[in-house]
């Protein structure tokens, strides 16, 4: 086990002298030979630093206990939400501790379902697991992807839902696309990449993704080739059939940012072209549905919150667009279409409100009670259907799937999972504070009831803030194991997320990502000033994007934590466009090409910016071997810095690597148990928390 100040515990980790040049500034990068993840040198690294994270994890008393609660807490009933296709209902279900949920099917929504899909046959150890559905109109097929090791690369295959039986159909190199099945069910458009070169799948960028379709019974080299654009080879293309099955409306980004073009193809007549509908780029365009040539959109045209817009594809200019449901101060995350009505989910102060509205004339028709202050999910279907479904989640209730009907408005519970956790012993509250510019920022705090606030409670921290992706409530047995064991679940919906809108967005990202820092340690600081918890007892965490927070602002402020956990972090800001689809998140960092960029990134960026001799937190850098969307080199190399940047008297820095896993989807539950295990056992050591009695008994 690694002693306090053991840093030459360490595994050896060759420096080089590379160094590269930036606008004139030379940077160095001494463990460039860390990004060769198959060569041998690299490999014993990784063995080496698992054997000592393993070691000394496995030496903490309280690990067996905590595993052992977080087993129980996940062992409910699980269900997903239920589509309809024909007269057939299919949605997932785990009973608990299974490492992937089952897909089923019933022919009435209360009939005794049988199984449909089951991606347990499909490993020995779970790492298949199923990554995405489509049913065929009329519900005769079912295409299903699946992903291995937890790689974004997806593989399609088609099965006969009245047989059980797989189709010969398989289509590969699908990756960040669906299936959308043809009116006729003879086949369905999806979208792929180029074959990788040999052995660099996990790592070669990906670019010139293109629209294809592939018709039942045939091999995928015969496969149509419906829209590409080599001219823009850093273009998404991705199509989905409208409802009427009329229409292919391909949506094309570049790179993550979220404003999109939209083309279209009237699949009708087989001699048509796509159609340029908005080609500007200008906004983010999201289909909702169409009546007839009438497309209906939720968009941030002249709209930071999003409104819904009418388009007459016949007279598609912007003077003749049509508002249906007007933009509000909260930001409209979602809508769908059925028939007359539109139901719309709101994000206000990073909770969910529903409203339903009249897409004639955008008049509200109601507002959808939900249970309490959380998160709704679904509300999706055919836009002939009578009834949708969606979910409702809070920190301490677990996701409830309800049924709703469309024209009376009434909800009922469909599936409602029963936990070993009593969530009446704890409370959720919102506050807010400032950041250092004064901007004011929601954070959510749960915890058991009659917390004292003396500064004693072990607290962990956690933050996202990129990419207008929202954090919002929702239960995780993880966070109800961390409550049971006394600690304060904190979420920060800094900047850069899409709590509020666009505008939330903007500032925090590229030249103003500093803000997005600045509004963590300003929720660090508030945690400790209202004596909610104390830097003895505080931890942050954040995965991806919030990896690189975590990296980041523990390097800004080392005097603020007492543990960092940076998980699948993007920590080498001069480098994460070289591979995979590294590159689309430049609309989000900006681009170490352009001179004003690569200064902003290059005064956060994690791996660049550890300085010799300082005490860090203790810190486990957490990735995996297979994770080709932030590959682990960027752990890799910033673990090796780390851990010979620390102070000789510094706690410990450790790295867990892994292994048969990616970038967190399709996990399976055994992993996501050992995985959470781990890490309240390193907090537990790092905070210097005492287990309630008779915790994991």
């Amino acid at each position: 086990m690694i002693a306090e100040n053991a840093k030459r515990a360490y595994p050896a980790a060759r420096i080089v002298d590379q160094v590269d040049d930036y606008h004139g500034i030379k940077v160095a990068d001494p463990y460039r030979w860390l990004e060769d993840a198959d060569s041998a040198e690299t490999k014993a690294w990784v063995e080496a630093e698992n054997r000592i994270t393993a070691g000394y994890l496995s030496g903490i008393e309280s690990r067996g206990a905590i595993q052992k609660r977080l087993t129980a807490l996940w062992n409910y009933e699980r269900f997903g939400i239920p589509t309809k296709k024909g007269s057939r209902y299919f949605y997932t279900r785990n009973s608990g501790l299974q490492n992937q949920s089952l897909l089923y099917v019933a022919d009435t929504l209360h009939a005794t379902p049988r199984v449909l899909l089951d991606p347990n046959t499909l490993s020995k150890d779970g790492t298949v697991a199923l990554a995405g559905t489509s049913v065929s109109e009329g519900g005769k097929y079912l295409a299903y992807g699946i992903a291995t090791a937890g790689s974004d690369w997806v593989e399609y295959r088609v099965r006969d839902i009245g047989t059980g039986e797989d189709l010969p159909d398989l289509v590969k190199w699908v990756k960040f696309s669906g299936a959308s099945w043809s009116k006729d069910g003879e086949g369905f458009f999806y979208s792929r990449y180029d074959a990788p070169k040999e052995g660099a799948a996990l790592q070669e960028a990906n670019y010139h993704q293109k629209v294809f379709y592939h018709r039942l019974g045939e091999d995928q080299a015969k496969d149509s080739l419906i829209y590409e654009r080599p001219d823009h080879p850093d273009w998404s293309l991705r199509g989905g059939v409208s409802d009427d099955g009329r229409y292919l409306v391909i949506s094309s980004n570049q790179g993550t940012e979220r404003k999109n073009r939209v083309f279209y193809k009237d699949l009708t007549d087989p001699k048509s072209q796509v159609t340029e509908l908005l080609g500007a780029g200008d906004a983010s365009y999201g289909f909702v549905g169409n009546e007839g040539p009438i497309f209906y959109f939720l968009t941030s045209h002249q709209a930071p919150n999003s409104r819904v817009i009418a388009i007459d594809t016949r007279k598609p200019e912007s003077v003749n667009w049509r508002e249906v449901v007007k933009e509000a101060k909260e930001a409209l995350d979602s809508a769908t279409l059925f028939g007359d009505q539109l139901i719309a989910e709101y994000l206000r102060d990073a909770h969910s409100v529903v409203k339903v509205f009249r897409s004639s004339d955008g008049g509200l028709i109601r507002e959808v009670s939900l249970p309490g202050l959380g998160s709704v999910g679904g509300f999706g279907g055919d836009q002939k259907d009578t009834e949708t479904f969606y979910s409702f989640t809070s920190y301490a209730m677990p996701t409830t799937i309800y049924r709703y009907e469309i024209v009376s408005g009434k909800s009922e519970v469909f599936k409602k999972p029963q936990v070993a956790f009593d969530g009446d012993q704890y409370e959720t509250r919102q506050v807010f504070y400032a950041s250092k510019d004064g901007t004011r920022v929601p954070m959510f705090l749960t915890a058991k009831k009659g917390l004292k606030l003396d500064g004693s409670n072990p607290t962990l921290l956690y933050g996202y803030g990129g990419f207008n992706n929202s954090l919002t409530p929702g239960f995780s047995p993880t966070a109800a194991a961390w409550m049971e064991m006394g600690g304060v679940y904190a979420v920060a919906n800094i900047r850069g997320g899409g709590e509020y809108g666009e505008n939330w967005h903007e500032a925090g990202k590229k030249l103003k990502k500093q803000n997005v820092f600045d509004d963590f340690i300003a929720a660090a600081e508030y945690l400790i000033e209202e004596k909610i918890t104390s830097s003895e007892r505080l931890a942050i965490n954040g995965g991806s994007n919030g990896g690189l927070l975590v990296g980041a602002v523990m390097e800004q402020r080392p005097d603020l934590f007492a543990a960092a956990i940076p998980e699948v972090g993007v920590m080498d800001m001069l480098r994460f466009s070289k591979f995979t689809i590294g590159w689309a998140w430049q609309s989000d960092y900006g681009s170490p090409e352009v001179a004003a960029e690569f200064k902003a990134l290059y005064a956060y960026s994690p791996y660049h910016n550890l300085k010799p001799g300082t005490r860090y937190p203790a810190t486990l850098v957490m990735t995996s071997d297979h994770d080709d969307r932030v590959v682990p080199a960027h752990s890799f190399k910033f673990a090796a810095a780390l851990q010979a940047a620390q102070a000789p008297e510094g706690p410990p820095t450790l790295i867990r690597i892994e292994m048969k896993a990616g970038h967190g989807a399709g996990k399976p539950v055994s992993k996501w148990i050992e995985e959470y295990a781990d890490k309240y056992a390193f907090l537990v050591k790092s905070l210097g928390i005492t287990l309630p009695d008779g915790f994991g008994e």
